[in-house]
C-alpha cells in the first residue's frame, strides 16, 4: 500500500511541476528574441520541457507496481 501511495504522490508532484513550468512567470523566462541552433528560443524551450516531462512520466509509470 505504501508503494502505491508514494507513486501517487510522485505523479501529483510531476503534475504540479508541469503546471508551474507551463505557467506565466516561469514561461516568461524563455520569451526572448534569441536563436538556439537556428531555432527560436521559446518554442525550443517549450519542446524540451515537454519532452522532459514525458520522459519523467515514462520513468514513473515504468516503476509503478502492478
Amino acid at each position: 500500500m505504501r508503494d502505491r501511495s508514494l507513486s501517487s504522490q510522485r505523479l501529483v508532484a510531476l503534475f504540479a511541476a508541469a503546471l508551474l513550468l507551463f505557467n506565466f512567470p516561469l514561461l516568461a523566462l524563455w520569451d526572448h528574441d534569441l536563436l538556439v541552433w537556428g531555432l527560436p528560443l521559446f518554442p525550443t524551450a517549450l519542446f524540451i520541457i515537454w519532452a522532459l516531462l514525458i520522459a519523467a512520466l515514462a520513468v514513473l509509470m515504468e516503476r509503478l507496481p502492478d
